[in-house]
């Protein structure tokens, strides 16, 4: 399996004042009863998961100070592939198989830039314990649903601010250089890479979301390429912010999806006008990839879309979501398998009855 970098989306009718009250209360509280059941945690107390992230950053550093065949067959025997992909396809420095890499490593070794990052990583990350007890806890929710899966091995390492995440044969690599808080003194010399929209999130509490959100999207549910139009690309990017909802209950929307809290409040706020143009524009059924692209990627707001570039971007991402939350409080009887097994993307907008004003 090659290696791939990742980097990695919800009523006005006038009538007599009683009646307004009347329909506004039991509105607010189908609100909160389809809430209380989508955030509804199940028990995953007896369900035995143990995710220790592995600390590769500190055994490459060994590398440093000990004979560096040695340590590079130990590298070797205990990351396996994924020592092979670091240093081909990470830092491409070579092939394991000739050790003329070894003068790439010692100049990395030698280079301030290494030793100032290593300091910052080290600093934000003297151990992961933080992060293990999350993951694990995700990957009891996914256990529960996904008994026969079993998670990935997962390694910490140091990009050089190539990747966040990386996922090969068997495992799940999280590039600690880009979780470094979004205050960190190297962000603003990587702007053109990675502008402010996204580095603001490259914070420690955005790990297990990126974890789970790559490993759903890369290793258990991987987009069918004969899914062109953007409402099959909308419900597919739904069902993976849903497949969050479940795994990841106590995490914020505004970290699941990667948005400020002005922009989700935003979407709520417009969420009618938002459907309207995407109904206006004929864009459901558009396949062209280029005219669509901009309501699915990563951006710092949508255009043609809100006053003063104030919108939210990768709107056909958020609204897929809350077409996918409709069907799912219409349809209790659906679990979560059945609901990521579903290839349908006409039934679950048309059983949704998503109607946004």
């Amino acid at each position: 399996m090659q290696i791939k970098i990742i980097f990695a989306q919800r009523i006005k009718m006038i009538l007599t004042r009683f009646k307004a009250k009347q329909i506004y209360l039991i509105f607010s509280i189908g609100l909160i009863l389809a809430s209380c059941a989508r955030n509804k945690k199940v028990d995953v107390s007896n369900i035995h998961v143990d995710v220790k992230v592995e600390r590769f950053d500190h055994d490459f550093d060994a590398m440093r100070i000990k004979p560096m065949n040695m340590q590079a067959a130990y590298l070797q025997q205990k990351y396996g592939v994924f020592y092979q992909d670091f240093i081909n396809h990470i830092l491409q420095a070579g092939t394991v198989n000739d050790t003329t890499y070894f003068k790439i490593l010692r100049q990395i070794f030698t280079g301030k830039a290494y030793t100032d990052l290593k300091h910052d990583v080290d600093a934000v990350y003297p151990n992961m314990d933080a992060q293990n007890a999350s993951l694990t806890e995700a990957f009891k929710y996914i256990k529960y649903y996904y008994p026969q899966k079993k998670p990935p091995k997962i390694y910490a390492y140091l990009s050089g601010f190539q990747a966040q995440t990386s996922i090969g044969d068997g495992y799940f690599a999280v590039g600690l250089d880009l979780f470094l808080g979004a205050n960190s003194r190297f962000y603003p010399a990587i702007t053109s890479a990675f502008p402010h929209y996204l580095s603001r999130h490259f914070t420690p509490d955005n790990i297990t979301p990126r974890v789970v959100e790559g490993i759903a999207r890369e290793d258990m549910f991987p987009e069918d390429d004969n899914d062109r139009s953007l409402l099959s690309k909308m419900i597919y990017n739904g069902k993976i912010m849903y497949f969050m909802d479940r795994i990841l209950p106590d995490v914020a929307d505004t970290t699941k999806i990667g948005y400020s809290p002005e922009q989700l409040k935003w979407c709520n706020d417009f969420k009618g006008k938002i459907w309207g143009y995407f109904l206006e524009e004929n864009l459901l059924y558009e396949t062209d990839y280029p005219k669509i692209q901009k309501y699915l990627t990563e951006a710092p707001f949508t255009p043609g879309l809100g006053e003063k570039n104030e919108s939210a971007p990768k709107l056909a991402v958020w609204t897929g979501w809350q077409i996918v939350r409709e069907y799912m409080d219409k349809h209790p009887e659906v679990s979560l398998p059945q609901l990521m097994a579903e290839k349908d993307a006409q039934k679950i907008l048309n059983q949704s009855k998503y109607r946004p004003k």
